[in-house]
C-alpha cells in the first residue's frame, strides 16, 4: 500500500510551520563525501538555493571521506554561496579515504581556494555534537548523501564538553529524523551503504529516530547538468559539472545521474509533493553491505516510490541546481 495522508512526519511534513508567528524550517545537517561521484555538487548547490530562497537553515556541512581534499571542496561551495562560517567537520580514521580517479576536488579547489589545502578541519562528531546541543529538543534534519561512518561515530560518542548526554540520546533529543541516499528498495547493493558496511549496519540497526530512504532507484532514472555546466567557470558548480562531464565518464557526459539531490528536495520540501511514500517497514543490512526491505516489522522506516515522469524532477532539480548567488 502507498502511503495516501497517513499520519507521520514525513506524511504530515510541511515546508514551514507558523507558531505564535515565528516561521520554523528544517534545520539541516548535511553530510557529503563529496565524491568521487559529483551528484554531491549539485546536491549541495540546491541546499544553498534553498536556504535563499528561506525554505531551510543550513546548521553544519560535514565530509564523510577523509581524502584530505573533500573538506575543502565543501568549503569552497560554502564560500560561493557567500555562507563561509558553516561549521565543517572531518571524520575519523576509520572511514574511507579516496577520491574520483580525474581528480576533480584538486581541479576545484586548485581553481578557486588553493589555500584551502592545508587547513585544519574539526572532527565531525564534535561538529555534531556541539550543533545539535545547542538546537531545539526534536529540531534537526539530519541528511547524508555519503557513507555513514560519521554517524555511526556520533552514536558511539560519550559526554563532551557540548553534552552531558551520549551519542544515542543526543539524536534520541535533538534530532527529528534521518534523510539517507542510501540502499535500493526492494533490495540492493548500494555504494554509500557497502563502503563502510560497518557504520551502515551500526546506524541503520541502532538508529533511534524515523528514516526516509532515498534509493538507488531514484536517482538513477533523474539525469541533470548539461544545463548547470554552461553557466561559466565563475561558478564552481558549473566548472565542477563542466569538468566532470567531459572526464568522470564520458561515454556518458551528456548528463549525469541525480542521486543526492533528491535526498535534499525531499528533506525540506514535502516528499508527497514529488513522490509516493512507502508504508512503514524496516530497512535490514547484511554484513556485506547489501540491504533488502522487511514489510513486516514497522521500524519507522519509509523510502520514497517515483510518482512523476522523470523529466519532471529533473526540471525541478536543475533549475534549483542553476541557481547563482548574488555577489557584493
Amino acid at each position: 500500500m502507498i502511503l495516501g495522508t497517513l499520519g507521520s512526519c514525513f506524511a504530515q511534513k510541511e515546508r514551514e510551520v507558523r507558531k505564535d508567528d515565528v516561521v520554523y524550517k528544517p534545520k539541516i545537517i548535511f553530510d557529503t563525501d563529496m565524491g568521487p561521484d559529483y551528484d554531491d555538487i549539485g546536491a549541495i548547490a540546491m541546499l544553498h538555493a534553498l536556504a535563499d530562497r528561506g525554505e531551510c537553515e543550513i546548521l553544519a556541512t560535514v565530509s564523510c571521506d577523509r581524502h584530505p581534499t573533500i573538506a575543502p571542496t565543501i568549503e569552497v561551495y560554502n564560500r560561493y554561496f557567500n555562507r563561509p562560517d558553516i561549521p565543517i567537520g572531518v571524520p575519523g580514521k576509520g572511514s574511507p579515504d579516496f577520491t574520483a580517479p580525474n581528480n576533480w576536488n584538486d581541479t576545484i579547489v586548485n581553481a578557486y581556494a588553493p589555500e584551502l589545502r592545508n587547513k585544519d578541519y574539526p572532527s565531525a562528531v564534535s561538529v555534531y555534537r556541539k550543533v545539535l546541543a545547542a538546537q531545539p529538543d526534536n529540531s534537526v534534519t539530519m541528511l547524508t548523501v555519503g557513507f555513514l561512518s560519521n554517524i555511526s561515530d556520533l552514536l558511539n560518542s560519550t559526554p563532551d564538553e557540548y553534552s552531558a548526554l551520549n551519542g544515542v540520546d543526543l539524536v534520541k533529543i535533538k534530532v527529528k529524523h534521518l534523510i539517507a541516499m542510501a540502499g535500493g528498495f526492494p533490495e540492493g547493493d548500494e555504494f554509500n551503504v557497502n563502503k563502510d558496511a560497518s557504520a551502515s549496519m551500526q546506524v541503520f540497526t541502532k538508529w533511534p529516530k524515523p528514516i526516509l530512504f532515498s534509493g538507488f532507484e531514484i536517482g538513477a532514472k533523474i539525469f541533470t547538468g548539461a544545463k548547470v555546466a554552461q553557466l561559466g567557470s565563475h561558478s564552481p558548480v558549473a566548472k565542477g559539472y563542466e569538468y566532470n562531464l567531459k572526464t568522470y565518464r564520458p561515454q556518458i557526459a551528456k548528463n549525469r545521474q541525480s542521486w543526492d539531490q533528491t535526498a535534499v528536495l525531499i528533506a525540506i520540501r514535502n516528499p508527497q509533493d514529488y513522490f509516493y511514500l512507502s508504508d512503514p517497514g524496516k530497512f535490514v543490512i547484511k554484513e556485506d553491505g547489501k540491504n533488502f526491505w522487511d514489510p513486516n516489522i514497522d521500524a519507522s522506516h519509509r523510502f520514497i516510490i517515483h510518482k512523476y515522469p522523470y523529466n519532471y524532477i529533473e526540471n525541478l532539480l536543475e533549475e534549483l541546481m542553476m541557481h547563482q548567488p548574488t555577489h557584493e
